[in-house]
């Protein structure tokens, strides 16, 4: 018996274009789009907090990094943990979190509250990002990915190019809490609409977590991130910096022949 004109399967997934396909394209974007948008606005954001929390440079300048150093060691991890535990999961669990570690930041009455809920904002970061794409992979049918990876980024970019535009005017009419805080009504409409729309996908078959290489990843990535934000600061040592650098390089060496060991690496 055949099996159709082709004689071929037909393609299973969303194809691009439809009602749900469309909605889940959105969902993602506006979930993405926090992160985007979060780390370009704030740059231009700097000075006015500075004056506000009486802040000096080198204190500011983490503000920044804090971000990137928990976004840049835990989003390997946040991947794995989209596979095992379920990616929709993840990606709503990383958007309530970032929502609300935006509300700390928003709220912070010092510059080493604004740190600490910065350093929050990239775990939620790194839960929600890897999984923004994993969902339009696992979602849509393999001769549309291509096209609904691109609107994502697409969109993203322009998400964050509007940053600084959106952040100048919030700042300018009300306070620079305020592009913080905004991040909470998103974060909650992103909730909602990723529960609703967003399929659940997760490996079939059990998957143990590679700690150990998440552990080797994270210090790897943590220790150039670190040490390159250190040689940007006058106040510390170049020493550290390099340091640091050369302990990312380390562990990112003994990764390489754990990840030739192990059955199930973090990072394939």
């Amino acid at each position: 018996m055949g099996t159709g004109r082709s004689g071929t399967a037909p393609e299973v997934g969303l194809a691009y274009g439809e009602p749900a396909a469309r909605w889940v394209l959105m969902a993602t974007v506006l979930g993405s789009s926090l992160t985007f948008v979060d780390a370009t606005v704030v740059n231009i954001a700097l000075p006015v907090i500075g004056e506000d929390l009486d802040a000096g440079l080198s204190a500011l300048t983490w503000t920044v990094n804090a971000y990137t150093l928990t976004l840049a060691c835990l989003i390997l991890l946040g991947g794995s943990l989209g596979d095992r535990l379920g990616r929709r999961r993840v990606f709503i669990v990383g958007v309530a979190w970032f929502a609300l570690a935006s509300m700390l930041c928003g709220l912070a009455p010092n510059i080493q509250m604004l740190v600490a809920a910065r350093g929050l904002q990239g775990v939620g970061g790194a839960l929600l990002t890897p999984g923004s794409l994993a969902i339009l992979q696992a979602s849509f049918r393999p001769a549309d990915r291509g096209r609904a990876i691109g609107a994502w980024s697409g969109l993203s970019g322009i998400a964050g190019a509007t940053g600084p535009f959106i952040g100048g005017w919030l700042i300018g009419v009300t306070s620079w809490r305020w592009i913080f805080l905004i991040n909470v009504p998103i974060g909650l409409i992103g909730v909602l609409m990723v529960n609703k729309y967003l399929p659940e996908w997760q490996r079939n078959e059990p998957r143990k977590l590679d700690l150990t290489g998440f552990l080797l990843a994270g210090v790897c990535f943590a220790g150039f991130v670190f040490g390159i934000s250190v040689l940007t600061l006058p106040a510390l040592p170049a020493a550290f910096g390099y340091g640091s650098m050369a302990l990312g390089g380390i562990a990112g060496a003994v990764y390489w022949f754990h990840f030739r060991r192990t059955e199930y690496p973090i990072l394939d």
